[in-house]
Formats: C-alpha cells, sequence, structure tokens
C-alpha cells in the first residue's frame, strides 16, 4: 500500500537529520527560569535511540530503532547488543521503540519490547517480553499484537508504562488512517491496558461491549509517544503528535474518548482544515497544547531531590522543536512553559527521571548521544 499524501511530510519529518550540533561543554552552566544546570554526554555513538530504562546497580537498556537493545554500563556503551530480540520490520517512523522493566525484575528478569512487526498486510505494533540473562533475552514470547495492520510507515506509538498494580500501559498510534481512532472495533489510536502476561484485566472498560476491543483503556488519540504514571497522583499522563500544530497533554482516563480526528487543534500539512471543532461533548480536552507543533516524544514527570523546583514539572521532548519543553501545572493548570537545551540543534527523542534524581535525555540522530542534567 503507498502512503496517502498527508503523512509524507510527516514521514520526511521524522527521518530528517538535524545539522551537526556544537559540542557540549560539561563545565558550561545553562541559565533557566527555576534551575541552572549543566549539561552532561553520558555516551555517544546510538543509532537513532527510542527508548530507556534504568536497571538496578546503574546500568542503562536502551533501544535503537533499526532493532538494537544496547547496555551502558559504567558509564560505557558495551560494543555488543543484546541477543535474543525479534525480528523487527525498521522503516519510517518503525523499529524497536520502548523498553521497559517487569515491576519485578529484581527477581524475574522480566524486559518488555515493543516493535514494529511485518507481515502479510503491513507492519503493526506488537509487545514482547523475555528474561534478561548473561547478555541476551531468553524465553521471548509475543504478549500483545495491535490490530492495527496497514502499509503505511508512521503512527506506531508505542510506550509502554507499569502502573504498580500488576497492568501494563501500552500506546498505539492511528498508523495514518485519521478516522480509524473513532473505531474502538481496532488497536489504532489507543491506549491499552493489559495484565503482565498479556490477558485482558476483567475490569477494562470495554470488557463485554460489542464493537470495542476488550484491550482498550481510552481510544481517539492520534500518535502517542509519551506515556508516564504521575508521581504525585497516580494518573496516566500521555503526550502526543498532532498534524501542523495540536500536539497535546492528555490525563488518560478509562473508557474516555480523546477526540482525534473529530476534534483538534491542527490542521493538516497542505494547510487544509481537518476539522472545525475544538471542542464536543463527550471527547477530552487536552491539559496542554503546542500550535506550532513541536513534534512532541518521551515524557516525564520529574520527582527527584536534585532539581526541587522542578519537582511536578512535566518534560516533554520535541523532535522538531529541537528542545526538551518544560510545562509546569498546578494540578491539571499550566503555570509556566520553558524551552530548554535550545541551540544544541537534537531531535529529542525520550526523557526520563532516572533513579540518582537527574534527568537523562535521548537525542534522535545516527550517531546520537545519551544526555543527562545535572545541577550547576
Amino acid at each position: 500500500m503507498s502512503l496517502p499524501a498527508r503523512v509524507l511530510p510527516l514521514l520526511l519529518l521524522a527521518c530528517a537529520e538535524p545539522a551537526s550540533a556544537p559540542p557540549i561543554d560539561p563545565q558550561e552552566e545553562v541559565p533557566s527560569q527555576r534551575h541552572a544546570f549543566r549539561v552532561v554526554t553520558v555516551v555517544e555513538g546510538l543509532e537513532h535511540p527510542w527508548g530507556m530504562a534504568f536497571l538496578p546497580g546503574g546500568d542503562i537498556l536502551v533501544t535503537e530503532r533499526p532493532g538494537r537493545l544496547r547496555l551502558i554500563r559504567d558509564g560505557a556503551l558495551d560494543p555488543a547488543p543484546i541477543g535474543g530480540l525479534p525480528e523487527v520490520s525498521d522503516g519510517g517512523q518503525g523499529g524497536l521503540m520502548d523498553v521497559a522493566l517487569h515491576p519485578g525484575f529484581a527477581e524475574n528478569g522480566l524486559v518488555y519490547l515493543s516493535y514494529s512487526k511485518g507481515g502479510r498486510d503491513g507492519r503493526t505494533t506488537a509487545v514482547v517480553r523475555g528474561r534478561l540473562e548473561q547478555g541476551r533475552l531468553t524465553g521471548v514470547q509475543e504478549i500483545f499484537e495491535a490490530d492495527a495492520w496497514n502499509g503505511n510507515g508512521v503512527h506506531f506509538g508505542s510506550r509502554l508504562v507499569f502502573d504498580g498494580k500488576g497492568h501494563l500501559f501500552i500506546s498505539v498510534g492511528e498508523r495514518g488512517e485519521m478516522q480509524q481512532a473513532q473505531n474502538p472495533d481496532n488497536h489504532q489510536g489507543t491506549i491499552i491496558r493489559l495484565r503482565d502476561d498479556g490477558s485482558v484485566p476483567a475490569d477494562n472498560p470495554f470488557v463485554g461491549r460489542q464493537g470495542y476491543r476488550p484491550e482498550i483503556w481510552a481510544y481517539g488519540v492520534r500518535n502517542p509517544q509519551g506515556l508516564v504514571l504521575h508521581p504525585g497522583t497516580g494518573e496516566l499522563w500521555e503526550v502526543e503528535h498532532g498534524p501542523r500544530g495540536g500536539d497535546e497533554i492528555n490525563v488518560i482516563l478509562p473508557g474516555h474518548n480523546y477526540g482525534w480526528p473529530v476534534i483538534t487543534y491542527g490542521i493538516d500539512y497542505d494547510g487544509t482544515v481537518i476539522s472545525d471543532l475544538k471542542e464536543k461533548e463527550g471527547m477530552d480536552q487536552p491539559l496542554h497544547y503546542w500550535v506550532p507543533s513541536i513534534a512532541t516524544s518521551g515524557l516525564t514527570i520529574y520527582d527527584g531531590d536534585r532539581f526541587p523546583d522542578w519537582r511536578g514539572d512535566a518534560f516533554v521532548g520535541g523532535l522538531a522543536g529541537l528542545h526538551l519543553a518544560r510545562v509546569a501545572f498546578d494540578g491539571h493548570r499550566v503555570v509556566e512553559t520553558e524551552k530548554l537545551l535550545e541551540g544544541l540543534g537534537h531531535r529529542i527523542r525520550d526523557v526520563r527521571t532516572g533513579p540518582d534524581g537527574l534527568i537523562y535525555v535521548l537525542v534522535d540522530a545516527s550517531r546520537a548521544p545519551l544526555l543527562r542534567l545535572e545541577p550547576a
């Protein structure tokens, strides 16, 4: 299947390489509205990294979109990728995407991966899990395959988040077919909730309801690439790409419809109107949106102690925006916004709060660094 014309600009944007960024001086103090900080390069040489997870003891797992899982140990990138991964269909915006550890990882060693899976009907988003043992994944099994198959190379999602109660949340994009985000009889444009083994919880909102997939927790989203549990409230927060304008931060609630493409703050890439509506009864409003788009990616809500005046703030990666966005909230009300890391020319793919209370940032490039923000 050929790509629709309206998704081609986004695909080109996603694959574009920024100009070479200036070198980072770890001694240089960077001012901001709340904290001065320094930017330290942890490692370099990652190929289009997508997600990361912190292992007990300080090691870091990093996914590379072409299909490799890498290990950072003692501040160095292990030259040998982790073995035992499934076959990944790399291309466009697809590839190996997120990585998450089972909450009981210290006992069971289980690692979860989301990736684009190929088949006769094109590609879709899938999730596997396996046990990390001596540099490879063993006993790898697929626990979820999204009914989101098509030949488009865009909008796979896909973040993974555990809620600490035995459930795994998975974000799935609408795969470039916007109207399917309002069709809950497939998985396109949805947030999925499963048990850790891939089975469906009995209390999911659409279990037993005709015309709705039981795995769906919420729907009507476009291309959600940030997903996190709020450390203060336990709410599920999501960020998603809009088209030209209309990137969003949402609080995801069970059974709710987030409106894409019936309501949107963006327009199509050719300038045409997608919808005249920005709100509609029965469809949730975002907490915050960007016009123009910054191409939102990873999300963290800071809860460490190294930057006390940032505690509770959302940090969102900007791919097209070439910066890290900080959005401060009072409850669900935005009170302050700020652009960080401007001028480096980096496409920000993921951002996480590390167990050391520092902020880690993955850059999307063919030879990319993992950066760390430290107090000045």
